[in-house]
């Protein structure tokens, strides 16, 4: 399949990147953009052809990704309705809150279309997404959009839509979560004692390296976190620290806060 990408910023960038990485043709990848520079670098780095608009880019290819904000979705489906409508490509949203739909009416409905919530570590390849397909999308253009974003990481299909609402909290907005506790755990080692770039490195290569340890063993977080906390050690004492001011807890609100707003915004953004 030829895929298009209307919008062509770090999102569509990274997708880009990795599916040249996996061998795909660039030959085979089209882009369209306001901004003429940044299309002119996707070429210089990948090799992908460029469109001058929309329509011709969708005339090519078969499978169109949105990559624009949600906020200009409206007047691009407005702009190439008419074209999705005489061309049948299957559509791949990448914008957040948006609907299935919602976008499907913008375009005149009745097309094969998917929801796709990805993250930013999609940018380094290590990326997570969650997909979700209406009812006129075939296998194989599932199994094609599943290559796609495999190709920046790993991807998953989630039953009902809905479900991208939690998606969203464990994926999409996660990476955020992280670098926040990476924060603290640096801040902490330089109040003791350490310089701020030693603290960074070793924040760095341990949150790497307990990530790896838990993908690549068949082990649980919870059991392998209790084979680092020894009964009466230092790290119980951080342990305890944590559950006495209820991590989980305080975890589970923040996702549950995350999956609600973007329930809100599915709701705003649709009017």
């Amino acid at each position: 399949m030829k895929i298009g990408f209307i919008g062509a910023g770090n999102m569509a960038g990274a997708i880009i990147g990795g599916l040249v990485k996996q061998g795909f043709d660039p030959q085979d990848i089209f882009a369209s953009n306001r901004n003429k520079e940044r299309l002119n670098s996707l070429k210089t780095s990948f090799g992908i052809q460029l469109c001058e608009n929309n329509q011709d880019l969708i005339a090519q290819a078969d499978v169109i990704v949105l990559s624009v904000k949600p906020q200009g979705m409206k007047v691009l489906c407005d702009e190439i309705s008419q074209s999705v409508q005489q061309h049948n490509n299957l559509v791949i949203s990448v914008a957040a809150g948006l609907e299935i739909k919602t976008i499907e009416q913008w375009l005149g409905g009745n097309i094969p279309m998917i929801r796709c919530m990805p993250n930013t570590p999609s940018l380094v390849q290590t990326g997570a997404s969650g997909l979700h397909a209406n009812a006129q999308v075939t296998q194989n253009q599932k199994d094609f959009s599943k290559k796609l974003f495999d190709a920046i990481g790993i991807s998953v299909w989630v039953p009902s839509e809905h479900d991208i609402h939690a998606v969203t909290a464990i994926a999409g907005s996660a990476p955020a979560y992280f670098f926040l506790f990476m924060q603290a755990m640096q801040e902490a080692g330089v109040k003791q004692g350490l310089s701020a770039e030693t603290a960074r490195a070793l924040t760095v290569q341990t949150a790497l390296g307990a990530a790896r340890m838990l993908d690549q063993t068949d082990e649980t977080a919870e059991a392998l976190r209790k084979k680092v906390t020894s009964p009466g050690g230092t790290t119980e004492q951080a342990i305890l620290n944590f559950q006495k001011n209820q991590l989980s807890d305080i975890v589970e609100q923040a996702m549950q806060a995350c999956s609600d707003k973007s329930v809100e915004l599915s709701k705003v953004l649709a009017k």
